[in-house]
């Protein structure tokens, strides 16, 4: 195959490399365009532009594929823990068992947070969103270490901030879950795994010994797993052009939960329990809704169900339909909005309609059915999507970093008026 790309242009003819990447990816490389021909390229939504290349997650929409760093998304969901996954995005492998022994511990060392932190909760408005909430919380981590700042961090100063993060987190998280039903904060036990600390701090209670099911635990160190990194989405591209102008790692990881907190990307999975919830208060019958969602007249379209770059079924929901199985099966919750689900579900699987056209229940579908059952409200879930996206969100700002890249400056196609006379105010 052909290494370079002809453009003809008028009389022009350029030769533009063509890159390959190691899972035989091709991209023909623009970055000379304008200089030879005076012309740049217009791709709304960048849908068919590579903005960076990356060592670190491969999706092949087509085949169903996920990978981080080579290794199936299946194999980790299944053996792996959160924090190995974490370690693996972050730092390229996974940890040997002293890596991890350590990882963990400095972990463990920077659960908690500032106790200044605890007054910003009283300055938010009592109805005020958790994405807002977790977005300044995580952004002003940079006042209290304000060593983040410099843009020129060493290797280890650099590690300190991300282990910093990573630690702080799940406690931010749990704080603002506690402090949305005005119960008492819980602090960190570090004699439990990142994933049970969380679980322990966000339904635990100062009274009295918790014990967290270890069904709920594996789910959600699956769930976390699941959302760990998904390539080039639009908070990763966030981060990454946030951090390409030499902004600490705080502030960029803010602005990438800020773009999470979108309904087009992070809170499909709130849109999920949403759409049940308004089936349920129609009556429940979901022969009718699956009707609506057939008629191309009708403007119902059914939430969790198929996936933008998957064009097969999303390997993400193989894995977590199992554990939100497990998780349904052990608790024994009674909920119409759940039955509902499991209808659809049901539906969904064997009614050619959705079938022929591959709208397969998605990892969204999933995790909202799994965080209803175990009593988040709605709005948590996108905070908990942040939560597993943070490796994720780290490693992709620390390979930008690495590979210096430059600052993100796209063009664009200037269409509004030309040579307009300014007349005084008088007179217009």
């Amino acid at each position: 195959m052909s290494s370079t790309a002809t453009i003809k242009y008028g009389d022009q003819t350029v030769e533009l490399p063509v890159i390959t990447g190691t899972e035989n990816e091709s991209a023909i490389d623009i970055a000379k365009l304008r200089d030879l021909t005076g012309l740049i390229t217009l791709d709304s939504g960048f849908k068919n532009t590579g903005a960076t290349k990356s060592a670190i997650t491969f999706l092949d929409g087509e085949q169903g594929v996920l990978k981080y760093r080579g290794y199936a998304i299946e194999e980790l969901a299944e053996k792996a823990s959160f924090l190995e996954v974490a370690y693996l995005l972050i730092y390229g492998n996974l940890p040997t068992k002293a890596q991890l022994d350590d990882f963990q511990f400095q972990i463990s060392r920077h659960t908690l947070v500032h106790e200044d932190m605890k007054k910003f909760f009283d300055g938010f408005p009592s109805k005020s969103h958790p994405m807002g909430q977790l977005s300044s919380l995580v952004c002003s981590l940079s006042s209290f270490y304000p060593e983040s700042l410099d843009p020129h961090q060493t290797q280890e100063e650099q590690n300190l901030t991300i282990i910093k993060l990573l630690a702080k987190m799940a406690t931010i998280v749990s704080w603002i879950y506690k402090k949305s039903l005005g119960h008492p904060l819980i602090y960190p036990q570090n004699k439990f795994d990142y994933v049970t600390n969380y679980l322990y701090m966000t339904f635990g209670q100062r009274t009295e010994e918790v014990s967290i099911d270890p069904v709920v635990a594996k789910a959600m160190n699956v769930l976390l797993i699941l959302h760990a990194d998904h390539e080039q989405n639009c908070s990763t591209s966030t981060v990454r052009i946030v951090g390409s102008a030499d902004c600490n790692l705080y502030a960029s990881i803010s602005a990438g939960i800020s773009a999470l907190w979108g309904p087009l990307h992070g809170g499909a999975n709130q849109a999920v329990i949403e759409m049940l919830e308004q089936i349920k208060n129609d009556g429940g019958d979901v022969d009718k809704w699956l009707n609506k969602a057939k008629d191309k007249n009708d403007p119902f379209r059914l939430m969790g169900f198929g996936h933008r770059v998957y064009k097969n079924f999303d390997p993400r929901a193989k894995i977590i339909k199992k554990a939100c199985d497990d998780v349904l099966a052990k608790l024994g919750i009674n909920d119409p909005v759940l039955d509902i689900a499991k209808k659809l579900e049901q539906a969904a699987l064997s009614d050619p309609y959705f079938v022929e056209r591959k709208l397969y229940p998605n990892v969204d579908f999933y995790s909202g059915i799994i965080y209803r059952a175990l009593g988040f409200p709605t709005d948590m879930f996108t905070v908990l999507f942040a939560l597993g996206r943070l490796p994720g969100w780290i490693a992709q700002w620390k390979e930008m970093r690495e590979n210096k890249e430059p600052i993100g400056r796209p063009r664009q196609v200037y269409v509004g008026e030309v040579n307009r006379q300014f007349v005084p105010v008088e007179k217009r």
